[in-house]
């Protein structure tokens, strides 16, 4: 079976949300379960049709028997793979596949998380402590500061580029009454703010939050039949280099160069042909990198690409359209709620922030310090 067969197999068919921002007394296992059934609801369907399941959490060392066990479902097809926030960019791939074999009939992808409320105020990671320990690092935030530092040593980059980054997100966020932060914030407030990890002050960093967040995915056939629009799955790329950032061969390259052109191969589409562009903004050097290693412009000129508004409302490139993990939200793990933007922009949902056209998205999910990187291309009808 070539790559490009999967193309438009399947669909996402319906879409979840519980507790983004904060959402005292909720656990992680509670948020989830609310989004997973108001995914299963959007798309007109019930509990008892769900006979796959993907998950992956920071939680739960078996996710899907865990999910499973609270959702009270018995799923023939179960896969809890774990490359942190670009897991279910991932599920995407492995949900299709199963869905093409008919190993099941209607794929549940969820995550869910009380990050906030449980008071993880700062994202922490198990790093594998024989590279890093001696140096004392704060991670997740000192890797990324570290791919922040080369790229404006090698290319010129400044922290006003960066800067811009968070300013788009936050006027994509002031559209979106979902998201978390909302409000003005300027380039200056940008580079005032407490500095976390050179160059990264808070408002480099996202946000940590309470949130859920569910997909259901079925195939192309039946998706026609029920109570959505579909979001066709057109193609899914994966790749991963390293675990720990000492093993990253060049901080400012990463394997989105590689898990980008598989996504854009089997999905047939290039870069101008995309609409909206869903990138994991743990960290404005995330975006800058993703823009540059996906091919929407030339590495090395991601800083004067994101300049001035061009990838906020009204700019050049629609990029993070709900507010991104640096506005919305960012419960530990982000890739799921790149899909649900997607979904919803494709839907022709979006509210105040709905494109005037979308009808390809591109979601691109990351895991660890710029580790895991997943690329996948959804369209509407039209994009078949």
């Amino acid at each position: 079976m070539s790559s490009t067969s999967l193309r438009g197999r399947t669909a996402i068919a319906g879409i979840g949300a519980a507790g983004w921002g904060e959402s005292p007394g909720r656990s992680a296992i509670e948020l989830l379960g609310d989004a997973a059934l108001a995914a299963i609801a959007d798309a007109g369907l019930e509990l008892k049709d769900i006979d796959g399941l993907c998950a992956a959490t920071s939680t739960h060392a078996f996710p899907t028997l865990s999910v499973a066990e609270y959702l009270g479902i018995k799923p023939t097809f179960f896969d809890g793979t774990n490359i942190g926030g670009s897991s279910f960019e991932m599920h995407l791939l492995q949900a299709a596949l199963a869905l093409d074999a008919g190993i099941c009939n209607a794929v549940l992808i969820c995550y869910g998380s009380n990050q906030r409320t449980a008071g993880g105020r700062l994202v922490s990671m198990s790093e594998p402590q024989w590279h890093e320990a001696p140096y004392k690092p704060r991670h997740p935030i000192t890797a990324y500061a570290l791919a922040a530092q080369r790229h404006m040593h090698e290319f010129g980059t400044t922290r006003e580029m960066l800067a811009d980054i968070a300013v788009a997100a936050r006027q994509w966020a002031n559209l979106n009454p979902a998201a978390f932060e909302q409000g003005p914030l300027t380039r200056e407030e940008v580079l005032n703010a407490r500095m976390v990890s050179d160059p990264l002050t808070t408002r480099d960093c996202c946000l940590v939050t309470d949130g859920g967040g569910a997909c259901v995915m079925v195939r192309a056939d039946q998706a026609k039949n029920l109570k959505q629009n579909p979001a066709y799955v057109l193609g899914v790329g994966g790749a991963h280099s390293h675990r720990s950032i000492a093993q990253m061969k060049d901080l400012t390259r990463t394997v989105a160069a590689e898990s980008g052109p598989r996504a854009f191969a089997m999905a047939g589409l290039k870069q101008s042909d995309v609409d909206l562009v869903m990138l994991y903004d743990a960290f404005t050097i995330t975006t800058l990198l993703f823009l540059e290693d996906l091919g929407f412009c030339p590495k090395g000129e991601g800083g004067r690409f994101v300049q001035d508004g061009a990838i906020a409302p009204g700019g050049r490139l629609a990029v993070n359209t709900n507010g991104g993990g640096l506005s919305c939200v960012h419960p530990g793990m982000y890739g799921m709620f790149l899909i649900i933007e997607a979904v919803t922009q494709i839907r022709g949902a979006a509210g105040r922030r709905q494109l005037a056209t979308c009808d390809i998205a591109l979601c691109h999910g990351n895991g660890g310090t710029l580790s895991s990187q997943v690329t996948a291309l959804l369209g509407g009808a039209a994009a078949l």
